[in-house]
């Protein structure tokens, strides 16, 4: 198989794409998934793909993941220099000081958030507001005018890297990871026949409220809708039956809000197919696009498939090759399961 599961996440992982501002990341997702389809464009900032033509009483389903990402974005300029900025999704503001970031400007800048070195801090250890924040790129006011615009985003100047035990730490992989599982289905059903017809969509603007998926699934009016995201993996002094477990498989979700049937038949599937899965509960909503999906238009059948992901909205994420793998063999093994239907 020529699919390269861990380059491709590297790649991915590595590309910009702040929500609302995701382009740079959804051509690069575009330029994958033309290698399975040749009907797939760019809407509204979703990356969409579709296979197969719909079939009466053979349902069509929608295959998701977010291309956005976490970032901050431009709010001042002041006279000396620095730049105010807020958050664009759920950004940790313990993590801000001292952490290196890119401002996407007319050209590509670097910056520091400044940070108070502890001999001067005295014993107050409280999170400043994110409005108390600010970002030092060495250049004056005038300076950087020329470049940097209110509204330009920011990210973390942190790229992938290669752990141990066939895990990536790295930006974005919140839900990079989703897509290349999602690519690497895509590439297990190259050669191999099925029935039902579906859409592939790798939406923008999760982080902000699922708003692509929202306009995505009105436009494609699925009869069931898979989510494939991230949940959160175990780590020490976590509740561990509020997490998954690295390197166990995917995590299948149950929910009020779910359709258990599609749960009760992608459990079935893992079992049949020897592919390692785990259950992840809900109580309500799942702060996924399932959110969106279950109840477009008169609904549809919903299900989550969530990869396990350490440190979720950081600059230094964590996921295991195995797990995307896994969730990319049951995603191909559930679209062969309804050629009969």
């Amino acid at each position: 198989m020529s699919f390269d599961v861990k380059n491709v996440l590297f790649n991915l992982s590595a590309a910009d794409g702040v929500s609302g501002e995701e382009s740079c990341a959804a051509k690069y997702a575009l330029k994958y998934l033309q290698n399975y389809t040749d009907d797939c464009y760019i809407k509204n900032g979703n990356v969409i793909g579709n296979f197969g033509k719909r079939k009466s009483g053979v349902p069509h389903i929608l295959i998701d993941a977010h291309v956005d990402q976490i970032g901050l974005i431009v709010t001042n300029i002041y006279e000396s220099g620095f730049i105010g900025f807020s958050n664009v999704g759920g950004v940790d503001r313990r993590l801000l000081p001292a952490q290196q970031v890119y401002i996407h400007g007319r050209k590509k800048l670097a910056g520091v958030v400044c940070s108070t070195p502890p001999h001067l801090c005295g014993s107050d250890s409280k999170i400043n507001k994110i409005e108390d924040f600010y970002i030092d790129t060495g250049m004056s006011y005038k300076a950087l005018s020329d470049i940097v615009d209110l509204g330009d985003r920011i990210t973390f100047a942190s790229m992938p890297k290669e752990l141990l035990n066939n895990r990536i730490t790295g930006p974005a992989l919140d839900d990079r990871s989703g897509i290349v599982s999602i690519l690497y289905a895509l590439e297990l059903l190259r050669n191999q026949k099925y029935e039902c017809s579906f859409s592939v969509v790798f939406s923008a603007q999760e982080e902000l409220g699922e708003r692509g998926a929202k306009i995505a699934a009105f436009d494609i009016d699925p009869d069931i809708a898979l989510a494939v995201d991230v949940s959160f993996a175990y780590c020490l002094g976590d509740r561990e039956y509020e997490c998954g477990k690295m390197g166990q498989g995917p995590m299948i979700g149950i929910s009020p809000s779910l359709s258990r049937e599609i749960s009760d038949k992608l459990i079935e599937i893992s079992k049949n197919e020897n592919i390692p899965y785990q259950l992840e509960v809900m109580n309500g909503l799942t702060s996924t696009n399932a959110d969106q999906f279950s109840v477009n238009r008169t609904g549809c059948k919903a299900c989550t498939v969530s990869i396990p992901l350490k440190y979720m909205h950081t600059p230094s994420e964590i996921i295991q090759i195995d797990d995307v793998e896994n969730t990319g063999r049951l995603i191909a093994a559930y679209i062969r399961s309804l050629s009969n239907v």
